[in-house]
């Protein structure tokens, strides 16, 4: 395994800020939120995805780390996630096992870590779990506009297609001053990053797709079956790009499924 780059406590601390019970020493599941999303999309979470820890993970630009620049690169996120999840993970015998969940770019975000823990001879993930995100290199939505060269109303109007933006949230200036920042960092890091042909992995994938997606549909995510030569499957929700999260009850149940399996 490639030796990490050290990672003093505080910057894990900064990627992974909310404390674990005390105690816990079982799986930890890693979840990647959407676009302009925070770590806090996954605090209700905690205690209710079997026992399992769940581990939100945070990026800069929001919340408690509002004052950091949000990354514009994919390569450097992957790259600096990835020494933190390595740090946080590490114990006096090896690693913690665990999981990856992403939703939209945070899907695309966990894919690269994986591929990226992988280059560096480190852990495997006992499962990869992606939603309301196409297939590498399957994406329906590259002909938009990039974000970089449209206006605070249009990445408004662009929300409200999305969904799940709250609409008092939409119309207050000063909120605005603190979302759109993110949004458009993180969009920055979808728009700029090249898909690059790698070997399949070998881990479990499941595929969490939602009817009336308008950004990944139904045969967007089916593409992710290539992505492994291990077991692939596809659950479909009903609702929309957010149906996820609208949804959380079914969500955490079909990740716990996935992980029971694995870990039996």
């Amino acid at each position: 395994m490639t030796p990490p780059r050290l990672v003093d406590r505080a910057s894990v601390t900064a990627w992974f800020p909310f404390a674990e019970p005390p105690g816990a020493i079982g799986v930890r599941l890693y979840c990647l939120p959407h676009a302009g999303g925070s770590a806090s999309a996954f605090r209700s979470w905690f205690g209710r995805v079997g026992e399992v820890s769940v581990r939100p993970v945070q990026l800069p630009g929001r919340e408690t780390r509002l004052r950091e620049p949000a990354y514009r690169s994919m390569t450097d996120l992957v790259r600096d996630l990835t020494d933190a999840l390595l740090a946080d993970l590490e114990t006096p015998d090896g690693h913690r096992p665990f999981a990856i969940y992403g939703h939209s770019l945070g899907g695309q975000e966990g894919f690269e870590v994986v591929r990226e823990l992988r280059r560096r001879g480190g852990p495997t993930p006992l499962h990869l779990f992606v939603s309301g995100c196409p297939a590498p290199g399957d994406d329906p939505n590259a002909h938009e506009p990039p974000v970089g060269s449209m206006s605070d109303e249009q990445v408004v109007a662009l929300l409200r297609r999305i969904g799940g933006t709250p609409e008092w949230m939409l119309r207050d200036p000063s909120v605005l001053r603190m979302i759109l920042p993110p949004f458009r960092g993180d969009f920055a890091v979808r728009e700029s990053h090249e898909h690059r042909p790698e070997p399949p992995l070998t881990l479990p994938i499941t595929a969490l797709a939602a009817d009336r997606d308008p950004r990944a549909g139904i045969r967007d995510m089916v593409g992710w079956r290539r992505e492994t030569t291990g077991p692939f499957r596809c659950r479909v929700l009903s609702g929309g790009h957010f149906a996820v999260l609208e949804q959380a009850e079914v969500t955490r149940r079909r990740l716990a499924e996935g992980l029971r399996e694995v870990m039996a």
